[in-house]
């Protein structure tokens, strides 16, 4: 069984994932790490985030078996997702802002309800025809080396730890007010294109086969059991 780290402490993605993934997946998260280094993510793309939380968390790994205190193996591999929403009329805002557009000035996250507001109000005057958006995905896979990798520039060291990149899409439009209770973050206000039901309200069984992340994690699949 290959064994990944998600590298969040977000309960609802790490359930979408390990559903997405099934059960020849093993998924441990940062709640199981908790001496893991928090991941600054500033960069100004999904990839960059995505491959800079991953690699960070690989080289932490490394040399940590014998204080991790897991009762199984050290995971084979790194998981790091950046994912967000692109809203064409406020020119792909709030892209790599998503989890954070309430509260730009602040380094911590936003609540989704007022990120929800938020984006909501920046669109009162826009029609429904111009609503059009996108879920955007990128996942960074990093394989966790069995000995200390040494490199002088953070450049290269990326490029020594071997990120895989794996991307996906989501495309619909952003409704008037908020529908639907499940899902999270953006989900109420997104209806995917071919549905009038928002990723709240159509479940998770429809939204693991449509989203953004569904898409990517299937490439990721593919690539690991090729």
């Amino acid at each position: 069984m290959t064994t990944l780290l998600i590298a969040t402490r977000n309960a609802h993605k790490v359930r979408e994932i390990q559903a997405i993934l099934g059960a020849e997946f093993r998924c441990l998260t940062l709640k199981e790490f908790p001496a893991a280094p928090p991941v600054v993510e500033d960069a100004e793309t999904f990839a960059g985030n995505a491959t800079k939380k991953a690699v960070e968390l690989a080289r932490w790994l490394m040399g940590q078996p014998s204080t991790l205190n897991l009762q199984s193996s050290m995971p084979n591999y790194v998981l790091a997702d950046d994912s967000g929403l692109e809203v064409d009329a406020l020119n792909g805002a709030p892209g790599v802002h998503s989890a954070r557009f309430a509260a730009l000035d602040k380094s911590e996250n936003s609540h989704d309800a007022d990120n929800n507001a938020k984006l909501l109000r920046l669109l009162k005057d826009v029609p429904l025809e111009k609503r059009t958006g996108r879920f955007r995905c990128v996942i960074a896979l990093v394989p966790v080396p069995a000995e200390k990798i040494e490199s002088a520039s953070p450049v290269c060291y990326a490029d020594e730890f071997e990120p895989q990149l794996f991307d996906g899409a989501c495309e619909g439009r952003i409704q008037f007010s908020a529908s639907g209770a499940g899902g999270f973050g953006y989900d109420p206000l997104f209806v995917p294109n071919g549905h009038t039901q928002s990723f709240a309200e159509l479940g998770e069984e429809v939204k693991n086969q449509l989203s953004h992340r569904a898409q990517a994690l299937a490439k990721l699949k593919k690539f690991l059991t090729r």
